[in-house]
């Protein structure tokens, strides 16, 4: 295939990262400001707007799960930790219950991992069925609205439905008693039973400190045009093919391997970071679920994701504007990707660029320690903010039950 003239562009282009409080780096990239309502919402500041309880829970649910496994800190499913560390000494908590408009139940339900390093949910019903008794049975406030003012952090593949294959987490369902609750999930699929209504998205976590110890010169051109690292097939989990990542990762390798446009392969290099800091387009494929780290680092290098996931919900969609930052190509339309790429006029290449460099952007992708404003931990009490007032019709009448309790797998309702 002959490369268009404007895709030159990509062995001089100098746009890569500004600056972000989490990353101390040279001001000097052309960034652009996120114009109405978006980049508004991004910048806004929570404190003052809420008001936040943190239970506290035995340490079986959470610290003493961490202790046995300190992997859990590093994991993309992080966020459940950091979120309850950020809580605690947070300006927005509140020691006194009965003048929060939140109330926060701190339970860490993807913190089991095997020996490789995968999660395994089959303990995270019952944990958390453990942990909402309790709540219920000594302080009163679940009991007034059955969780409809209480949020939950439920960073595992399909959130609340707590396994790691769709049709098993389909047939199980969001676990009953997390009906009228917030979650703060990764999760995200229009018209998807593990999604419910009112849940705030959020991004995986990506170890900031890690990303930051891999940065290149700012002045390093973009000379690979496509980049991606990952499975094109899960042979041990779809040995028959096309039911993981409904076949779209397969159609990139079938059709891409050769392509010398595409830098792809299953290899996961040791300048894997440097190199998504080369790149103009970095690929984000769904796999077992629709989102993965690879969104976040895009973003935070400033490659342009192009997301291949029909239906995806977005983290922050209300103030990251996804469709001016990156490509969306619906799976069908894989095998065409080269053809859809090499066509985005290089001015929309230079603009999304731009947008990518601001460090507002990037800031709202991440969970740093110590938090920063405008960080995910921010957005997600945004997100709870902007829920306020809540209706009176989340706070029952005496006596009045709307849950059932006993709802659910017989194994979801054995003792933790």
């Amino acid at each position: 295939m002959k490369l268009p003239s404007w895709a030159l562009i990509f062995l001089t282009c100098n746009l890569t990262f500004s600056t972000i409080s989490a990353f101390r780096l040279s001001r000097s990239q052309p960034t652009e400001r996120i114009s109405g309502s978006a980049g508004d919402v991004l910048e806004d500041d929570p404190v003052g707007r809420l008001k936040v309880f943190v239970y506290e829970l035995p340490s079986k649910y959470n610290k003493k799960i961490l202790q046995k496994d300190p992997r859990c800190l590093t994991h993309m499913f992080a966020a459940e930790i950091y979120m309850q560390r950020f809580l605690l000494s947070s300006p927005v908590r509140t020691l006194n219950p009965e003048e929060a408009d939140w109330f926060y139940v701190p339970v860490y339900t993807t913190c089991d991992l095997t020996p490789n390093g995968l999660p395994l949910p089959f303990k995270s019903p019952r944990m958390m069925r453990s942990a909402i008794q309790l709540i219920a049975s000594n302080w009163p406030y679940w009991n007034r609205t059955e969780g409809a003012d209480h949020f939950f952090v439920v960073p595992h593949d399909f959130g609340a439905c707590f396994h790691y294959q769709e049709e098993k987490a389909i047939g199980r369902g969001i676990l009953p008693l997390l009906q009228r609750a917030t979650l703060v999930q990764t999760f995200g699929q229009r018209n998807h039973v593990c999604l419910k209504e009112g849940s705030i998205t959020v991004p995986p976590y990506a170890p900031p400190q890690k990303m930051q110890s891999h940065l290149i010169p700012g002045k390093t051109p973009r000379s690979i045009f496509v980049y991606f690292r990952g499975l094109f097939y899960d042979v041990g989990n779809d040995p028959e093919g096309g039911y993981y990542a409904r076949g779209a990762r397969a159609a990139v390798w079938e059709n891409f391997k050769d392509n010398p446009l595409f830098d792809i392969s299953t290899e996961h290099p040791t300048t894997y970071y440097e190199d998504m800091q080369r790149a103009i387009f970095c690929l984000c494929p769904l796999g077992w679920a629709p989102w993965s780290p690879r969104l976040v680092e895009a973003v935070i290098f400033g490659c342009i994701p192009v997301i291949i996931a029909d239906d995806i919900v977005l983290p922050f969609a209300d103030a990251i504007p996804w469709e001016d930052i990156g490509v969306f190509v619906d799976e069908k339309d894989v095998p065409y990707l080269d053809t859809i790429l090499t066509s985005i006029p290089p001015e929309v290449i230079l603009r999304k660029q731009r947008l990518l460099a601001n460090p507002s952007m990037k800031q709202a992708m991440l969970f740093p320690q110590p938090a920063q404003p405008g960080d995910a931990f921010h957005q997600v009490l945004n997100g709870l903010a902007r829920k306020l007032p809540h209706d009176r019709s989340v706070y029952l009448r005496p006596g009045e039950k709307v849950l059932n309790w006993t709802a659910g797998p017989v194994a979801d309702l054995k003792p933790w």
